[in-house]
């Protein structure tokens, strides 16, 4: 059941309410404050130096990396001695913590060890103030010799004795929160560390609805299968707290994703890519979301509009443009069952104009969707070509995540290469498996979700070689994960027409016809529902 629309919410960005008086950027009125909601970190400053410090840490709470180094420096401006200024800026220097099994670039690290310096020679008035510097002086303790996943958890363990130390310091709370989320384990399907920072941020968003950390690390949070609905209400909050940041409104739609919400996802990211920066990889991020929910909802002809806006943006030099730039159009054919177009999906932009090899994982979503095309059209031996391709890529990773996504990839793509052979029996199994490989995992934050689940292939191939019971189990436990996909309901309602029960392809045609109802391009599993509701 789709989820009532943001228009709402998006149309009151006008009347979000801004930081207050004592945290408003600029004083032109030709030019109004930003609007990035209610933030008062208190810092031993003057007080034009803590008006621009909250409105710094307003922009990282919304990782608003292309804004806040203008009032970090208008903080020194205002007071050379404020060396929370500083801190700040080594914050900064760590990026978005989800993002963290891309390791940070040593330039990154240095900058922020200077930064801690700086802090330090600057002036730090209280032991408060010494304290967080402290902490985040973990981080970057030993970075040449250390892995970064003991640093992390140093600075969680480090920001959780200064929350501790000053309970009534909401800032440390939510910081100690955002690191607690971040630090996940990948195989915990019990979510300890997300509902452990749950537990601490809930009642911080309670009292401080405005407070743009709180909801945004919400969130981050909830952002898994099954605990996604309890994001709901900081996913409905977060544009209208904080819409002059690109990332608050594109923010909700990680939740609208998990709960199979895609006309609230569309609008979430329209209005993120609308206010991004000209060439911030932000809008990139925001296409590959506003892609994959355009096509769940059978709206092609949309997704082909947004892939024209990507392809027409300057390319970025950095993770999150270049899983979009090769993830949109993959997404495209696949999505569509257009298995020659995906066979032939190409790289744009092209490799002798972008570094593509700085992000394997990124460029693997070209070898997946080609290698899926191929084999889906009987071409075996260039799926195998691409099963090669992922296994060199994979290779070519340092990190370990990525290695496996890319090694559950290739061999989704072997299973079908050996179903094009007609080796049934082995390609099953291996899809099995890998099926099995990518449900101990969780997705990334970069994408929306895969090209093609592993477990809906699986499911595919089960329906083609004529055990339609068995895949229709298959991809209800799809639905689970991937709640509201488009192919993984039609396929349900085509293995429940196969199987005669009547009852279930009646159930998920008509939530086939129901999510299409605004569809801008014809498909036959659409024309399949409607004569099996009419039936």
């Amino acid at each position: 059941m789709q989820l009532s629309r943001l228009s709402i919410a998006l149309a009151g960005i006008t009347m979000a309410i801004a930081l207050p008086a004592s945290a408003q950027h600029g004083s032109d009125h030709e030019h109004p404050p930003p609007q990035l909601g209610n933030v008062n970190f208190q810092v031993d400053c003057n007080p034009q130096a803590q008006n621009e410090f909250n409105v710094a840490m307003a922009y990282y709470h919304s990782y608003a990396w292309t804004y806040i180094q203008e009032p970090i420096n208008k903080v020194l401006q205002a007071d050379p001695s404020c060396g929370m200024a500083h801190w700040l800026r080594a914050l900064t220097t760590l990026d978005n913590a989800f993002t963290w099994p891309i390791p940070l670039t040593p330039k990154a690290l240095a900058d922020g060890e200077v930064a801690l310096e700086l802090a330090r020679k600057a002036g730090l008035r209280t032991q408060r103030e010494r304290d967080y510097v402290d902490a985040l002086a973990a981080f970057f303790k030993d970075r040449e010799s250390v892995p970064l996943r003991p640093r992390a958890l140093a600075l969680e363990q480090g920001l959780e004795q200064v929350a501790r130390r000053y309970p009534d310091d909401p800032e440390a709370s939510i910081l100690h929160a955002l690191f607690v989320s971040a630090n996940f384990d990948p195989t915990d399907k019990e979510f300890k560390n997300q509902l452990r920072a749950a537990q601490i941020l809930e009642p911080i968003f309670r009292e401080r609805p405005q407070h743009p950390g709180a909801a945004h690390y919400l969130i981050h949070t909830y952002d898994y299968p099954p605990i996604a609905q309890h994001g709901l209400d900081a996913a409905r909050s977060y544009a209208k707290i904080a819409p002059s940041a690109p990332h608050a409104l594109h923010m909700p739609s990680h939740i609208f994703t998990r709960v199979g919400a895609w006309r609230d996802s569309v609008e979430s990211n329209r209005a993120s890519a609308a206010a991004a920066a000209e060439g911030e990889f932000a809008a990139a991020h925001a296409y590959d979301y506003m892609v994959y929910a355009h096509t769940q909802l059978a709206q092609d002809k949309a997704a082909m509009d947004v892939l024209t806006k990507l392809r027409a943006m300057k390319p970025v030099d950095n993770a999150a443009y270049a899983y979009a730039a090769a993830a949109v159009p993959a997404r495209i054919a696949l999505e569509r069952g257009a298995w020659t177009e995906a066979a032939r999906v190409e790289l744009f932009p092209p490799a002798g104009e972008f570094p593509w090899k700085k992000y394997p994982q990124s460029e693997a979503n070209n070898a997946f969707a080609r290698g899926i095309g191929a084999a889906m059209a009987k071409d075996a031996a260039a799926a195998h070509g691409q099963f090669k391709r992922l296994i060199d890529l994979r290779d070519t990773s340092k990190i370990p995540y990525w290695v496996e996504q890319m090694d559950i990839q290739a061999e989704v793509v072997r299973g079908l290469a050996l179903a094009a052979e007609e080796k049934g029996d082995e390609a099953l199994e291996v899809l099995r498996k890998a099926a099995d490989r990518e449900d101990a995992t969780q997705k990334n934050v970069v994408t929306p979700g895969p090209l093609v689940p592993a477990r809906e292939a699986l499911a595919q191939r089960l329906l083609a070689d004529g055990s339609p019971t068995q895949a229709l189990k298959e991809f209800e436990s799809v639905m689970t994960r991937e709640p509201n996909r488009y192919r993984t309901i039609a396929g349900a309602a085509q293995a429940a027409e196969n199987s005669g029960d009547r009852a279930k392809a009646a159930r998920y045609s008509r939530q086939l016809v129901e999510l299409t109802s605004e569809a801008d391009a014809p498909r036959p599993e659409i024309a399949q529902a409607r004569s099996v509701i009419q039936r």
